[in-house]
């Protein structure tokens, strides 16, 4: 069984996904990680020394490599990693993967990444009263690749176990 996690940064995917891996007994991939691992530098570094479009498609050879390399799985993506070439196609399509969407409200993302600004490439230059603009206007943007998971997720006003123990169910 695979399990992929797609949402919004803050949306709790790597969170998520660990508890859920613990609690099913399968092993945790987050590919922000692996792709760190492959390229041998941070995300953040090899934007700035490569551009968005060599990473697009490194992130997409390291999608293929995970999930071709891990049948049991928890795989917890970036936030734009299903919008992006074929990727959102190859998670649907790879072998036993079910594809969960954790949607979270603009207010519910806003306020937890403001506290994570400073970790965040992607928000740190935006000013706090335009964080939740900025946050609604890419999920706007990024809505109908998410909502073709097969499975969304509502994760407001959940605790995390409450969420894991959703998706067990829902498994």
């Amino acid at each position: 069984m695979k399990i992929i996690l797609l949402g919004y940064m803050g949306s709790g995917k790597s969170t998520i996904g660990k508890v859920l891996a613990n609690e099913l007994n399968l092993s945790f991939v987050d590919l922000d990680h692996a792709i760190e691992n492959e390229m041998g530098m941070t995300i953040r570094e090899f934007f700035e020394v490569s551009g968005e479009l060599k990473f697009r498609r490194l992130e997409n050879e390291v999608l293929n490599k995970v999930l071709a390399e891990n049948d049991r799985m928890i795989l917890s993506t970036g936030g734009g990693t299903p919008c992006y070439g074929n990727n959102l196609q190859l998670m649907k399509s790879a072998s036993n993967a079910k594809v969960l969407y954790l949607k979270a409200s603009i207010k519910t993302l806003t306020e937890r990444l403001w506290s994570e600004k400073d970790t965040r490439p992607l928000i740190q230059s935006i000013g706090d009263d335009d964080l939740p603009e900025f946050i609604g206007k890419h999920l706007f943007e990024r809505s109908n690749f998410y909502l073709q998971a097969h499975h969304v997720i509502e994760i407001d006003q959940k605790s995390v176990e409450m969420i894991v123990r959703e998706i067990a169910e829902l498994l």
